[in-house]
């Protein structure tokens, strides 16, 4: 159990970094600035990067059980780093930001791995250690547009390095690794290749992509978008605090939504509530309805993610759960995140708010449509066997 609490403590304050400043972060590079399309230009490029370095953490960590290694890494690095967000040069900010990617996008899957392993040990579920990542990232995000207002969003940075070091601390007293060890009884090319090699799989990973790459529209531009028409900085905070609450009681009962239903229909379910959420907005774009209907992102976002990484830990074997992880962020996170990026900033700028809200809906619908896929094969049961990697 004290295990258990020191890791809800860490994703408590990974949640408060991330709150109080990703979703500020384009108004720091505008106010430095760059245009949305310049700050499309630099996510991308910097998610691309670590994509490509990614696979080599999730290895470090499962061969040579340095999964606490690589996690502090993970958050001790883009800390110290945010002090040069201050910067007003293009390509200083693109060298940050891509440094800081390149250890910040393996948090997710090294986190969600460890904490997976340590709740299955005590018959605990992983939804309710992840759902304090979600209440830090509520209180983040309103005490950042709380923090902007009264001092300056030049200095936002300062709340991120301070809640993050607090993390590192926290991680230095978790043990080396969540579970007992596991060493990688293949190489990372073969599990990936047996991954890749089903089409329930692949069809899940392209459902997961085109539902998540709406995600940067979000996480990304929703202040840029939500200022565009009419909002202001502090209503922004609420709008992020609610957005965050309310994956509280989706991710609490997750576990017992997917123990009924299943991960596939889980998915599915999550993935719908993306079409009806950014449908809603399509329809009424106001300020107060951008408010409002962040009440479904828990729906939406809480059910999609604790289901997909269940799923993912479902299929991949014990000695590559880092690993497995790692695949599914490089899609989910990496290559969403870069397209996201790119192509909500292009339709932001050129064609505003409403050009972007009807892409994240059809995008998110394509996504849906190949989900019904895989929760049909998987009521079929030809889908990937729970062994693992034999598929």
């Amino acid at each position: 159990m004290e295990k258990l609490l020191k890791l809800r403590s860490f994703y408590l304050f990974l949640g408060l970094a991330g709150g109080s400043f990703g979703s500020y972060l384009t108004l720091l590079l505008v106010h430095n600035g760059l245009d949305s399309s310049q700050i499309g230009m630099l996510m991308a490029t910097g998610t691309l990067i670590a994509i490509v370095i990614q696979p080599m953490w999730g290895i470090i960590s499962d061969r040579y059980n340095q999964t606490r290694l690589v996690l502090i890494l993970s958050v001790a690095v883009p800390a110290v780093l945010a002090v040069f967000y201050q910067s007003e040069y293009f390509f200083v900010l693109l060298l940050v930001y891509t440094i800081a990617t390149i250890f910040s996008s393996t948090q997710a899957p090294i986190a969600d791995s460890y904490a997976i392993a340590a709740a299955n040990r005590v018959g605990s579920s992983y939804g309710s250690i992840r759902l304090m990542l979600s209440i830090g990232a509520a209180v983040g995000g309103y005490l950042g547009g709380r923090y902007i207002t009264a001092f300056s969003v030049s200095t936002i940075w300062l709340p991120f390095m301070l809640f993050n070091l607090v993390a590192v601390l926290i991680a230095l007293t978790l043990p080396k690794q969540a579970d007992e060890n596991h060493m990688m009884s293949q190489s990372f090319s073969q599990g990936v290749r047996k991954l890749l090699g089903n089409r329930v799989f692949l069809a899940f990973l392209g459902g997961s992509f085109l539902v998540n790459q709406t995600m940067a529209a979000f996480g990304t531009y929703f202040v840029l978008a939500f200022k565009t028409v009419g909002g202001s900085t502090s209503s922004a905070g609420i709008a992020l605090f609610i957005a965050s609450v309310t994956n509280v009681p989706s991710m609490l009962y997750a576990s017992k939504v997917i123990r009924r239903l299943g991960r596939e229909r889980t998915l599915l379910i999550g993935a719908l509530i993306y079409v009806l959420r950014w449908g809603i907005q399509v329809a009424f774009p106001y300020p107060s309805v951008m408010i409002g209907v962040q009440v479904l992102h828990g729906l939406s976002f809480g059910l999609f993610y604790i289901s997909a990484v269940e799923y993912v830990s479902q299929i991949t074997s014990a000695d590559m759960q880092a690993t497995g992880q790692s695949v599914f962020s490089m899609v989910f996170s990496g290559f969403a995140g870069i397209v996201g990026n790119l192509l909500n900033g292009f339709l932001l700028n050129q064609g505003g708010v409403m050009a972007m809200n009807v892409a994240c809906m059809v995008s998110s619908a394509a996504g849906a449509v190949l989900l019904i896929y895989v929760s049909r094969s998987a009521r079929r049961k030809i889908n990937i066997p729970a062994k693992g990697l034999s598929a």
